[in-house]
This record gives structure tokens, sequence and C-alpha cells, in this order.
């Protein structure tokens, strides 16, 4: 028997007189919150305004619910649309099934409209919310604690997770402690947000650079987790799909680093046009480009001056050449005529 481990809710679900409460459901919408909260406490210290963050979320939020439901739905289609399968249950979120890659893909399909609607670069508002979105994910996968769903393999360790009979695998109905990788990757997702946010303030990063790090960072933590997880996947040349794509994406996120780095350095001076910082910022480079031009009209001026100074110079000295010969010619005709010539 284990002396110690961590237990799991005996149930995943309140119901308030009809409505049924889930804590799957309420893990998401923390996360949203965190999410929305700390990326429109960064947005405002970039420069931008109060509530844009929140307005682009109205799109990109519904867009990555949408998206994580159906990475999960088509990489996992035989526990809906095989023989003894409901279809129905397909929609059935709040049972767990969601797909952080389609959920981030699509994500940034909705984010991308909102900031077209408002004439906001997307690079820009990525870099503000990567740290939110690391944080959300840490706080969603404790919806997995309430679902008793993607344990990792038996362990006797004290932080063993306990998991209920009805939840078991078939190969293992007698052992009770499994791996709790959703506290891992919790965890892991938490030192991820602090990680970009220490190196986004270290080295500026911009342009889409900040979130890149957070795939680059995310995609290691996942790949050890996925790999300790003894849920049903597909599986590629030995390795779980998920696996597959952490490390895709790694190699994608890594080379968008050293290639943005390289063509677009530093990081953006406005973020959102109208905003009081973008008007500073504007006026700074209105400022810059106005001394530039006075610089060079003063050098403009002083090069004129020269070669006035120059043509002045030469005409006193063509001066000083014509009353010289017309001295010279006056004493010539002083001199008395005849004068004998030497034979």
């Amino acid at each position: 028997m284990e002396l110690a481990f961590i237990p799991s809710p005996s149930h995943g679900v309140v119901h308030l007189g009809p409505i049924p409460l889930r804590g799957y459901a309420f893990c998401i919408i923390i996360g949203v919150f965190i999410a929305v909260w700390y990326g429109n406490k960064r947005w405002i210290d970039r420069g931008g305004k109060v509530g844009t963050v929140a307005d682009i979320a109205v799109w990109a939020v519904p867009f990555g619910l949408v998206g994580g439901r159906l990475y999960h739905v088509i990489t996992d289609y035989e526990l809906y649309f095989t023989d003894g399968k409901d279809w129905v249950d397909a929609f059935k979120v709040w049972q767990g099934g969601l797909g952080i890659w389609g959920a981030i893909a699509m994500g940034a399909l909705g984010a991308w409209i909102g900031c077209r609607r408002r004439g906001i670069a997307l690079p820009a508002y990525a870099d503000a919310i990567a740290p939110g979105i690391a944080f959300a994910q840490a706080a969603g996968r404790w919806g997995n604690w309430f679902n008793q769903e993607l344990y990792g393999k038996p362990t006797t360790l004290p932080w063993g997770l306990k998991i209920d009979a009805a939840h078991r695998p078939d190969a293992t109905p007698d052992l009770a402690t499994y791996h709790p990788t959703f506290l891992y990757e919790s965890l892991w997702c938490v030192g991820v947000a602090l990680l970009v946010i220490w190196a986004d303030r270290r080295f500026k990063l911009g342009h889409g650079r900040a979130f890149a790090l957070y795939v680059a960072a995310y995609t290691v933590g996942r790949f050890w987790t996925e790999h300790m997880r003894i849920d049903y996947a597909h599986r590629i040349l030995g390795m779980r799909l998920n696996d597959w794509t952490a490390i895709l994406l790694f190699v994608a996120a890594v080379a968008y680093l050293v290639v943005s780095s390289k063509l677009r350095p530093g990081r953006e001076a406005v973020v959102e046009p109208g905003a009081e910082g973008a008007e500073g910022a504007e006026g700074i480079e209105g400022a810059a480009a106005d001394g530039q031009d006075a610089g060079k009209s003063g050098a403009d001026a002083e090069v004129a001056a020269d070669v006035s100074e120059t043509g002045t110079e030469a005409a006193a000295e063509a001066d000083e050449d014509a009353e010289t010969a017309a001295e010279q010619a006056e004493e010539g005709a002083a001199e008395p005529a005849g004068k004998p010539v030497a034979g």
C-alpha cells in the first residue's frame, strides 16, 4: 500500500440544480482569464491600448476551442467514428479532449482576424500574450486531474496520482498510482512562462520571437511528458504522434528565432496605431527626421557659403592681376621713343 500519493477528485462535476459545473471547463475558463489579463498587462507595457487584447481574444478563443477539439477528434477518430461508438460524443468537449496544437493554430487564425480589424501586426500581439498562454496551459492541465485522464506509467513515488478503478488501464487494473503527467506539464508551463518573461526583458524580443521561444520551450517539455503517457495514441516509427509534432514545431520555432533575429533585429517601436505610446514613438521619430533635415539644410548652407567665399577670393585675385597689368602697360608707354637698339 502506498503511504503517500496525490488523490483524484471523486467527481469531476458538481450539479447546481439542473446546471452542471464541470472542473474541466472551470480550468479552461480560468486559463483563458489568466491569458487575457496578463496579455493585456504586457500589451499596455509595450505601448498598446487597454482592452485590445480582450477584443482580439473574442476572435482567438472560440477559434482556439474549435481547433483544439478538431485536432483531438481527427487524431483520435476511432473514439468517435468506429463500430460501437457514438459520433455525437465528438461534440462533448466537457468530457475532455482538446489538442493544444490545434488550439494554437486555429487560435492564431482567429487572432490574425482580430488584429487585421484593428490594424495591428500579429507578431507583436503574439509576443505580448505568449507567457499568458503558457500560464493558461498550466491552469488548463488541471482539468485532466478532474477527469482522471492522461496520466503516465505506474509508480510508487510519494507524488504518484491515485486513479479510481473505473479509470485505470485494462492492463493494470490492480495498480492504483501513476505518474501525474498533468502536474509535470503544468509545472513545466509555469517555467516556460517565466523563461519567456525573463528573456523578453533581457533581450527585448520582438517581431514574434517571444512567441517562438514559448513554442520551442513548451515542445521540449511536452516531448518528455508525452513519452511518459500510457493512453492510446497513434504511433509513427515507434513514437507517439504528438512527439513527432513537438519535434517539428521545435525545429520550426528555433529556425524562426535565428532567421528573424537576423532579418528584423530589435523590437517594434509602435505596436498599435493611435495608442499614447505610439504617438510618443511617432513624435520621437518625427523629431529625429526633422533633426536630420535641419542638419542636412545646415550642411547645404555651409557648402554654399564655402563656394561663395571661394568665388569671392577668385574674383579678388582676378582684379589684382588686371590692376598689375594696367600698371605695367602704363610704364611702357612712358619710355622715350627711338631708343637705339643694340646691334
